[in-house]
């Protein structure tokens, strides 16, 4: 899994972020009413819901709104925790047989697959998202002049870093190098800096700050794949060269390796996003958010994207499913959200907000989504992540060179997509 705020908030992620097989598409309920009859939207008698989210405070969130949504309008809300990455998957093979959610959370490069799928349902008040939304969370949600989600936050990922441990958020890599030759003690398994290293979604950021990209024409054109470009080439081999400051095998310095130790106050610095803030405030870590640093004087740009819900097309209850995604992302409901999980409200007029704008670990992220980039959310992103996570895993453990790694990953890529045709 991100200054005056209120004011730059739209105009970094608007330029920061944009939207982004299986079984045949399935015929929308006939009973879906255009936005001009939201107000008329009423649940399905005895209409009863699942929902999908992560675990977490995302997860304790659904749970609260569920709480809500029964005391409002009489209908019983069950929650499942599904990591939101696998609930897509997840619904396809279980959708048709009658057992998956109504409404779940996925992020928006998703949404490609889902539409083609035939998983999800529009969204059946444009409009809110249209005018109330930021431009970029409705570019997220959109596909084909279509809207299908209900956001629920933008995010992008920067680097935290241990204020006990580090005085200021260094502006450079080369300032984490000079840093870890003082700190770094192995046999304690202290580092100055870790990051799930074999994660595409975390480790793109290295190809980017010379050039590379995924998908050109702003992540939609699939026959264009920049990730073995001569920028994407000097980016990877600055990031084998952080192996010298991380001594550990791509599958030891995962995710929980990162959280744990910088929960445990033996790394200093980490890259995670905003999911993460919670459990860190919780833990009493004193840290701060900055954004990433550059190398040779380049910036790296991160990942960005949109949370959304969708509602199943396979529900039993659309009335009531969408009512309950509409509900979920109601103002009154996003901040409640801010509040539980620390994710930033994708909402134009909750920017004003002063927990939001003077928020120190919201304004971190926020710098970081000005150097940021949106996940293509066309079907053939779906292909990338794998093949980018081996070649990856295989440049930091020394099993592969950097350019014939990344040759190989582009080729992978061609080869599946036209597997597809």
């Amino acid at each position: 899994m991100k200054k005056p705020l209120s004011i730059m908030l739209s105009a970094l992620l608007v330029a920061s972020l944009m939207a982004g097989c299986g079984p045949k598409k399935t015929e929308e309920p006939k009973d879906n009413k255009p936005a001009e009859q939201t107000n008329e939207l009423k649940p399905e008698e005895g209409a009863t819901l699942l929902v999908w989210e992560s675990e977490g405070p995302e997860g304790e969130y659904i749970k609260y709104v569920a709480s809500e949504f029964e005391k409002k309008y009489g209908v019983k809300v069950k929650y499942e925790p599904v990591n939101y990455t696998d609930t897509s998957g997840k619904l396809q093979q279980d959708g048709p047989a009658g057992v998956g959610a109504d409404v779940f959370a996925a992020p928006h490069d998703h949404l490609g697959k889902m539409v083609a799928a035939g998983l999800i349902q529009e969204n059946h008040n444009p409009d809110r998202v249209k005018n109330d939304f930021m431009e970029a969370a409705l570019r997220g949600v959109s596909l084909d002049g279509k809207v299908y989600g209900y956001p629920t936050a933008i995010e992008t990922y920067a680097l935290f870093y241990n204020k006990d441990l580090v005085k200021e958020a260094p502006k450079t890599y080369e300032e984490i190098i000079e840093f870890a030759k003082t700190f770094n003690n192995p046999k304690e398994k202290k580092y100055a800096l870790a990051w799930d290293v074999g994660n595409a979604y975390f480790s793109y950021s290295f190809l980017t700050a010379n050039g590379g990209y995924v998908f050109g024409k702003q992540g939609t054109d699939k026959d264009d794949i920049g990730l073995n470009n001569e920028g994407a080439l000097k980016g990877a081999e600055f990031y084998k060269s952080l192996r010298t400051i991380l001594p550990l095998k791509a599958a030891d310095s995962n995710y929980q390796f990162m959280d744990g130790s910088f929960t445990a106050g033996k790394v200093a610095m980490i890259i995670n996003g905003p999911w993460a803030v919670k459990a860190y405030q919780d833990a009493k870590v004193n840290f701060g958010v900055a954004p990433l640093p550059t190398f040779g004087g380049a910036q790296p740009k991160s990942f960005s994207g949109i949370r959304a819900l969708y509602v199943s097309s396979f529900t039993k209850y659309p009335k009531a499913a969408k009512l309950f995604a509409e509900f979920a992302t109601s103002d009154e409901m996003l901040m409640k959200r801010f509040e539980m999980t620390r994710q930033i409200p994708p909402v134009k007029a909750l920017a004003e907000k002063d927990e939001i704008k003077n928020d120190p670990i919201v304004s971190g992220f926020m710098a970081q989504a000005a150097n940021a980039e949106p996940m293509p959310s066309i079907p053939q992103m779906q292909l990338v992540w794998d093949p980018l996570a081996t070649t990856f895993n295989a440049i930091w453990d020394g099993q592969m060179e950097p350019k014939a790694a990344l040759d190989k990953c582009v080729q992978t890529i061609k080869d599946a997509i036209a597997a597809q045709k």
